[in-house]
């Protein structure tokens, strides 16, 4: 089958000789003539396959044929909505948009938060045809009456699973309400699970469902390997597999924002360029690190979950997860960034004792058995165990075998908070020294004054206790852009996604060691509509009022 046989409109097909596209992927076979046709879809595909060009092509042909009905201000109203998770997605599609559409006359338009927001107003007015993005800067300019939705036929929901996570699904109805009921819904991502599945069901009429691939797995054309890590040398086996392999463009992965800038540090003392990118970067930061990585300018990208979504690299070879994603659905879209459009590519794992189970349960997920390749030089070392990891307002176990008590659990958490305030209190000092610059967050900004870089780690669940709650975030331990409220956490911290139980640690204001917040015992907390009860008094504690970057970069 070729692009010509799927009735296309022949200025979109001119457009897609013209990238030298010829035959369709499969998920682009099967979902283009049913989306031509204005019926509902769940699309899945592997990363790579070519997700974009399914929706964005017949959208673009049925949009041709027809005219925009005008607006409450008098102007041509938008008549197709593609929402994503992030900035660098949202405008990725809206070049695909441009790229495919430029022989038709439509207008489309993309806007996100990051960046000023008369010139998205100014381009709104003159109105647009296709709009591109993010749910919350789309609610801002929704509630401050500038931009009417009562004209859209088609939404587009991209990244799907995360889309309608417990993180961005109140966003999601905020925004249906003010759609008509009466249009085409698609949602399309690499990973459904049976509960999004579900979820999905409740705004789609009578959908069709397309899975051209085994539900979660991952593309064949990427060689996958992990190496269990001392969790102490892990910055450094990551160098050296750099260095070694003289690898010229890798991207990696950490769970925060703080260890993205504490890896890129390092790396760029090795001689090896690097920038880190996270939501505390500014937009333009982000888009100026993602243009120098993809021109070959810079060697090494580290970057948080935020650019594991739909970002699209060309012919990337390698992507390293530096820290083992506790959402086994990431990791799919993680090494999704290499191995595409039939490109080989390769994928490597830096598992530290810590994150055993979350390897575990990834190779559970995929249905596939992942080679172990150790490096004996950066192998734990003689003693080391597994330790529990303190992510957002819980305590959660990664490692293999069983979990450790509650009380352990809770001492952990306050060991990883004691370490936390060190290190804030250290680069305070720093910054006094050095003029009384302003470091920024933690988790991003100038690094100016900041804490000597460590690798991440944890104190010993033996660690002593004192009188404070469970639960506070560590800046090296937050599970931000990766949802912290979604390990495995068998005792203490609140409620996580996979195998749970109770324990410690609410959220600030309700008891358990907010940031500035309250210390002392449980209380109960609500983590992305996840409530988490747990014993003691609320006590009323100090804390600190630098927040490191643990808040989820949506």
């Amino acid at each position: 089958m070729t692009f010509d046989d799927l009735g296309l409109a022949p200025a979109l097909l001119k457009a897609v000789h013209e990238e030298g596209y010829t035959s369709p992927t499969p998920i682009q076979a099967q979902a283009i003539p049913l989306v031509m046709t204005g019926t509902d879809l769940l699309g899945g595909a592997q990363t790579g396959t070519g997700k974009t060009a399914a929706f964005t092509l017949p959208l673009l042909h049925r949009l041709s044929f027809g005219r925009s009905a005008p607006n409450k201000f008098g102007n041509p109203g938008v008549r197709a909505l593609i929402l994503t998770p992030t900035r660098e997605l949202a405008a990725q599609i809206d070049e695909s948009i441009k790229t495919y559409g430029k022989y038709l006359q439509l207008k489309s338009a993309v806007i996100f938060g990051g960046v000023g927001m008369n010139p998205q107003i100014s381009q709104l007015r003159r109105g647009v045809d296709i709009l591109v993005a993010t749910p919350g800067r789309l609610l801002d300019l929704v509630g401050q009456g500038v931009l009417d939705l009562n004209t859209v036929q088609m939404l587009v929901l991209d990244e799907a699973d995360r889309m309608l996570d417990m993180g961005f699904i109140h966003d999601i109805r905020k925004i249906l309400v003010h759609l008509p009921k009466q249009r085409q819904t698609l949602l399309f991502s690499a990973t459904f699970s049976d509960d999004i599945k579900q979820l999905a069901q409740s705004f789609l009429t009578n959908p069709k469902l397309i899975q051209v691939t085994p539900a979660n797995s991952t593309v064949q054309r990427i060689t996958q390997s992990w190496s269990l890590i001392s969790r102490e040398k892990k910055k450094q086996a990551l160098a050296h597999i750099i260095l070694k392999n003289d690898w010229n463009q890798v991207l990696a992965f950490t769970r925060t924002k703080f260890g993205a800038n504490d890896v890129a540090a390092y790396l760029e003392k090795q001689g090896i360029s690097a920038m880190a990118l996270h939501g505390n970067k500014s937009q333009s930061a982000r888009t100026q690190a993602l243009a120098e990585f993809k021109s070959g300018k810079l060697r090494a990208l580290v970057a948080t979950d935020i650019a594991a979504r739909g970002i699209d690299i060309d012919e990337l070879p390698h992507v390293v997860n530096y820290e083992i994603p506790n959402v086994s659905e990431d990791y799919v879209h993680r090494i999704g960034r290499t191995g595409r459009a039939g490109k080989d590519g390769y994928a490597v794992s830096l598992v530290c004792l810590d994150e055993e189970g979350f390897m575990q349960d990834i190779e559970k997920f995929t249905k596939q058995r992942i080679p172990r390749e150790d490096m004996p030089e950066f192998g734990p070392v003689p003693g080391e165990k597994a330790e529990p990891m303190a992510m957002g307002r819980q305590v959660i176990w990664g490692g293999a075998g069983k979990a450790p008590s509650r009380e352990d659990m809770a001492a952990a958490g306050k060991a990883a908070r004691r370490e936390m305030m060190q290190r804030i209190n250290t680069r305070k000092e720093g910054e006094r020294a050095a003029g009384g610059g302003r470091g920024g967050n933690n988790g991003g900004g100038s690094r100016t004054g900041a804490a000597p870089a460590r690798s991440p780690s944890r104190a010993p669940s033996h660690a002593p206790a004192r009188n404070s709650g469970g639960g506070q975030p560590d800046p090296m331990r937050t599970g931000v852009d990766s949802f912290a409220g979604r390990g495995r956490n068998p005792n203490g911290g609140g409620a996580g996604r996979g195998r749970s139980g109770g324990g410690g640690g609410g959220s600030n204001g309700s008891g358990g060691g907010g940031f500035g917040g309250n210390s002392g015992g449980g209380g109960n907390g609500n983590s992305f509509g996840r409530s988490s009860n747990g014993g003691g008094n609320r006590t009323g504690g100090g804390g600190s009022s630098d927040r490191g970057g643990y808040r989820s970069g949506r």
